[in-house]
């Protein structure tokens, strides 16, 4: 007789809203990562905030529920990255997942060396994406053209190293290894970086790792990893998530009152005196005060862009055991109304 397994118990999805900032594991994906902790929460909706290689590691901010509203704020934000470059030889991947392609004689490397080349790389540069990225041509990715040993042609991109500092270190997989922590903008290649390094000082090199440690204000040091978080109760995986406003937490906040709140959460403009022109603001308001969204300042009006729906703040503010009122625009007749978040 055979012999047969029971099904899997489906796992009963609930809505979760929140940035838990995820110190990812070496060999996996950005999305594997995500959907791994996207199990644990049990959450309904999820996303990252840009991609990490396999053989990185570090920061990677994942957005649940409302925060993926302002997910486009960490693609765009400026990052940090760690990495040692191993000296003397080219891989065909620029890491050291690729075979070598080429080996050479390595100079004499002196600090000297590393601060002249360090700051010839610093600032705003053209930089040619690898043929081993996900970035797409002909809607096929560029590493699925560089596997059958094919080379498209790519335009450079332009993008800015803030700070570039750069260190010989010992590492047991190249007779010369450096380290290196660049800032930078987005859209940088550190492959790519780690390539030209190695080209200027005459030998080659590729990254031996990486790491990334910092994006948009969050820094390693704020993370959590997957094994910490499995060995958690639901509870204390909860308790991790940032409120989805984390993410706007370098822009100014404008905090309105309870009917200016309902009728700027049903999308109305409001007039107002409410400081200088920006681009891009946090909204809070109702009473007490909860996250609304974000808007833009123009000429003492505020603008919305990204809003929260009555059913997200509410969910939030419940999650946070709050007794809290808060509005719940269905309509503009019934905007400006405030009901008990318990009863809802």
């Amino acid at each position: 007789m055979t012999q047969t397994n029971p099904p899997r118990q489906k796992i009963q999805r609930r809505p979760v809203h929140g940035v838990l900032l995820l110190d990812k594991p070496l060999g996996l994906s950005s999305n594997q990562a995500l959907q791994k902790a996207k199990w644990l929460l049990r959450a309904d909706k999820a996303g990252h905030t840009g991609t990490l290689d396999p053989l990185a590691t570090g920061v990677l901010p994942l957005c649940f529920g409302a925060a993926t509203k302002f997910s486009q704020l960490q693609l765009d934000a400026d990052k940090t990255y760690e990495a040692v470059l191993l000296l003397g030889q080219k891989t065909s991947t620029g890491d050291a997942e690729g075979e070598v392609i080429q080996t050479r004689a390595i100079p004499a490397v002196t600090p000297e060396l590393l601060a002249a080349v360090a700051q010839r790389f610093t600032g705003p540069l053209a930089q040619v994406p690898p043929m081993y990225s996900a970035l797409k041509k002909d809607g096929k990715a560029l590493y699925e053209y560089a596997r059958k040993g094919i080379e498209v042609e790519r335009e450079a991109r332009h993008i800015t190293i803030f700070k570039l500092e750069m260190a010989l270190a010992q590492d047991p997989r190249a007779p010369v290894a450096i380290k290196i922590i660049a800032s930078c903008s987005k859209g940088t290649y550190i492959r790519t970086l780690g390539e030209d390094i190695g080209e200027a000082l005459g030998c080659g090199a590729h990254l031996g790792s990486l790491r990334r440690i910092e994006t948009g204000g969050f820094t390693a040091a704020q993370c959590v990893t997957l094994a910490a978080l499995e060995a958690m109760t639901e509870t204390d995986r909860e308790a991790c998530l940032l409120p989805p406003q984390s993410l706007l937490a370098a822009y100014p906040a404008v905090t309105l009152d309870a009917d200016n709140a309902a009728r700027f959460s049903s999308g109305v403009r409001r007039r107002g005196q409410w400081g200088d022109d920006a681009p891009l603001v946090q909204v809070h308001g109702g009473a007490p005060a909860v996250f609304l969204g974000s808007a833009q300042i123009t000429a003492d009006e505020l603008i919305p862009q990204r809003l929260l729906s009555s059913v997200e703040i509410n969910d939030i503010v419940q999650s946070a055991g709050r007794a809290a009122k808060v509005f719940v625009p269905l309509s503009m007749a019934t905007a400006s109304v405030l009901t008990d978040a318990g009863s809802l």
